[in-house]
């Protein structure tokens, strides 16, 4: 670790030349041409039994998708994705896939190296988006049935597009300008590239049957009530809004930022000029071992940060990103250092003394399975620090409607049924799960499914 510089702080913009930012925040693994693809699909050997489909969360039928690829059939291939994941598109982008379907991929113990399954479910979802979504999957009749969905990221979508499938009449609420949750606004714009996430949602509401309404925020019980008075059911996918604070001193200090908040800024910006007007530190710290801080870390080094550390209060093994994702931002320039947790954000002194110069930490070690003091404090100069520590359900009002809460998020079965009538939840503020966004989406199909069969058993409107 560097130690602290007694210099002002460097926090800027436009620190590379302006045709890097083009450069760096481009595609990060772009779509397989035809050739590629046909080759990866032939690498397939189709397995009966198929643990690349047992590993999916949302059961894709994955044998049966690269077959039909191998023979030049996209339509088929993505069609067999999107029933399973209505939210395929993004999955194959930001899913990991080396923790779920590739690592089960047979080829990976006989060749060492998986079918690229990913990639292949982007090519064939890709295929087909100039083609309607209703193309694909045309709406039952109208059921006459309306259901309120609160939130519009992966698990509000998914149960909106299953709901609307079979004629229900969807009104998806959501308090950010646009629609899309995480996938709008949390992850990295390289995972995302093209504003990819607009134009999945864009084309799912080309389905029918689904209002979206943004700028709408769940606020009180009444709102609640009255969507529970208008609806014959109502799934709350609200997420995990409230962020995890560090609880140290000076951490209000200027140059301070929620990870969460400096990605959706990325994530807003059209295009490289506006990303070349936004200020980063020359030296950046990020607090945190999730997939949030390594998307921060890395998009830091590719805004021109000079020099950037994840810093983890553990090991490698328990950290929240995937070795792949850690490889990742190793590849990129970003130093990761583990067993250390933050004590104090130091401020500077004079003229700087309410802004960021440095992090001391805390030295610890694991010790009869517990996590023990060493005694030893590291300092770390930073201009910038974000803070990706996980966030948190904002349960208040929650309880207060009757829902059950444990350990911050709602109690509910596996197809969202909380216990109050009509009331489902699911995707991250539900009790259980990973909170990977293939995760949120299978809890989205399985309400909508839950909710269907609830009104069709009933007879009353």
């Amino acid at each position: 670790m560097s130690a602290v510089l007694p210099t002002p702080p460097d926090v800027r913009p436009a620190r590379l030349a302006s045709e890097q930012y083009a450069q760096h925040f481009a595609d990060a693994a772009p779509r397989l041409s035809r050739t590629q693809a046909l080759v990866e699909a032939e690498r397939c050997l189709y397995c009966h039994d198929a643990p690349c489909a047992i590993a999916c969360p949302t059961g894709i039928d994955v044998p049966s998708f690269i077959r039909r690829i191998a023979d030049d059939n996209l339509r088929g291939a993505a069609k067999a994705i999107l029933e399973a994941n209505p939210l395929g598109g993004t999955c194959a982008r930001v899913c990991p896939t080396e923790l779920l379907c590739e690592q089960a991929c047979v080829r990976s113990t006989q060749q060492g190296k998986p079918v690229e399954i990913g990639r292949l479910q982007r090519y064939a979802v890709d295929a087909v988006m100039d083609q309607p979504f209703a193309a694909l999957f045309p709406r039952a009749p109208d059921s006459g049935r309306r259901v309120a969905v609160v939130g519009a990221g992966p698990a509000g979508l998914a149960c909106a597009v299953g709901l609307a499938r079979l004629g229900h009449a969807v009104v998806l609420h959501d308090a950010r300008p646009k629609g899309g949750g995480l996938n709008e606004y949390g992850l990295a714009a390289y995972k995302m590239a093209g504003g990819f996430a607009q134009r999945e949602l864009d084309w799912l509401l080309g389905l029918g049957g689904i209002t979206l309404r943004t700028g709408w925020k769940l606020e009180t019980a009444a709102q609640l009530q009255a969507l529970r008075d208008g609806h014959d059911a109502v799934y709350l996918a609200v997420g995990l809004a409230t962020t995890q604070r560090l609880g140290i001193p000076g951490e209000t200090l200027a140059g301070v930022r929620d990870a969460v908040d400096f990605i959706a800024e990325l994530r807003q910006a059209a295009g490289p000029a506006q990303l070349q007007r936004l200020p980063i530190g020359r030296r950046v710290v990020v607090i945190g071992g999730g997939m949030t801080a390594v998307d921060a870390a890395v998009q830091s080094r590719l805004l021109g940060a000079e020099s950037v550390h994840i810093v983890y209060r553990r090991g490698p093994a328990t950290m929240g990103a995937s070795r792949a994702e850690q490889d990742w931002a190793l590849t990129n320039g970003v130093g990761i250092q583990h067993w250390l947790v933050p004590e104090e954000v130091l401020g500077g002194s004079g003229e700087n003394s309410g802004h960021v110069v440095a992090v001391r930490f805390a030295r610890q070690a694991l010790v009869g399975g517990r996590l023990q003091p060493t005694g030893l404090q590291e300092t770390l100069a930073a201009d910038m620090v974000l803070t990706a520590i996980g966030q948190k359900l904002d349960g208040g009002l929650l309880a207060g409607c009757g829902l059950a809460l444990q350990q911050g998020r709602v109690v509910a079965d596996d197809d969202g049924r909380t216990g109050v009538a009509g009331l489902y939840a699911g995707g991250d503020c539900r009790l259980g799960g990973r909170d990977l966004t293939v995760e949120a989406v299978e809890d989205g199909k399985r309400a909508a499914r839950a909710i269907h069969a609830e009104l069709t058993a009933s007879g009353s409107h």
